[in-house]
């Protein structure tokens, strides 16, 4: 069995990364436990954890009319989608949600892995072909070798 190298941890504390954020050009928002950062039309939310690093708690997201608009992927396009409202991502959306996800984690410390790089990751992949993948084991109609 190979032996591989561990995924790096964060390096930098809250407190550290709350600073680096802010001067490169984001606004913090402190919570209770949670802090949001935001950078033009995209946001997040990081905690420190119990090991004192800090970690993303809140996947980044874009903001659109104040609320926030997770990625979703639906195998043919992707779209930003809200409690109320869903919306065909643009290039230019794509780019922004992009450079900011890079922007926190090199704030934070954390490893670029490859296929991040190539471009944005989505909170959630809805395939149109997936029939009743959603649905609990017990309320799905059984599966053709269950008959």
């Amino acid at each position: 069995m190979p032996n591989f190298a561990p995924l790096k941890r964060p390096t930098r504390s809250l407190e550290e990364a709350l600073d680096w954020l802010t001067k490169n050009g984001c606004q913090i928002t402190r919570g209770t436990g949670r802090t949001l950062i935001t950078c033009g039309q995209c946001t997040a939310e990081i905690e420190a954890d119990k090991e004192s690093a800090t970690r993303i708690a809140a996947f980044p997201a874009l903001l659109i009319g104040g609320e926030r608009a997770e990625l979703v992927d639906r195998g043919y396009q992707k779209f930003f989608k809200t409690r109320k409202v869903e919306v065909a991502a643009t290039a230019e959306s794509l780019t922004a949600l992009h450079t900011f996800s890079e922007l926190l984690k090199e704030a934070l410390g954390y490893t670029s892995l490859y296929n991040e790089g190539l471009g944005s990751v989505s909170g959630s992949y809805r395939y149109d072909r997936v029939v009743n993948r959603d649905l609990s084991e017990d309320a799905r109609p059984p599966r053709p070798w269950q008959k």
